[in-house]
């Protein structure tokens, strides 16, 4: 008698039906829609971000701890990040990689040319028509939102109250104005935070 199994997760079969079903039922249901957005989900390969003893939950709609105080945002979360970027090839794009190199895999064939760097670097360009930040912040650097083009647009997490939400901002005269959309899972980034205030 022949027994029918299903694939392992960890196999080649299993990663890919869990990659098809990221798409199916987080991204999608969730107005994540965008063909160029969704091919990009469906190529990289979520696993390989994320430690071996953790592959078997890359898929979840959850963030996955990457260790030293890292972590790898929930897919739906990048997928509505990208969404609201619209990347193009048009664009010079700055991103602040949270640590897990992800955002950096799906975005990186979305646009013209990428710059990737650690959160509190100082990027080695300027002029970028778009900014990503990996992860919820409470202020933006002047110094980052300098290195910002006129009309420059970014997409973050912004923390307010300790709650985070999906944010997108412009470049000004006056600096970058931020729009929160909706609550959305980022972890902080303490390097963004604001000054902490002392009470008597």
């Amino acid at each position: 008698m022949t027994v029918l199994t299903e694939p392992a997760l960890d196999s080649a079969v299993g990663m890919d039906a869990a990659r098809r079903a990221m798409i199916d039922s987080q991204l999608r249901p969730s107005g994540v829609n965008d063909p160029a957005v969704l091919a990009a989900f469906n190529r990289v390969q979520r696993e390989d971000f994320v430690p071996a003893s953790a592959r078997a939950v890359a898929y979840m709609d959850r963030a996955v701890p990457l260790g030293a105080g890292k972590v790898l945002a929930p897919p739906l979360t990048h997928g509505l990040m990208l969404m609201e970027a619209a990347p193009a090839t048009a664009d010079r794009a700055l991103l602040v990689d949270g640590g897990s190199g992800y955002l950096a895999a799906l975005l990186k064939p979305l646009v013209g040319s990428l710059e990737v760097i650690e959160p509190g670097a100082a990027a080695s360009g300027d002029g970028y028509t778009l900014m990503m930040i990996d992860g919820g912040i409470e202020q933006l650097p002047d110094a980052l939102a300098a290195k910002l083009g006129d009309d420059g647009r970014v997409i973050t997490g912004l923390i307010e109250r300790g709650v985070s939400r999906l944010a997108t901002g412009r470049k000004a005269a006056a600096g970058v104005g931020f729009l929160t959309l909706g609550e959305a899972d980022f972890a902080a980034l303490p390097e963004y935070a604001l000054p902490a205030k002392w009470s008597f």
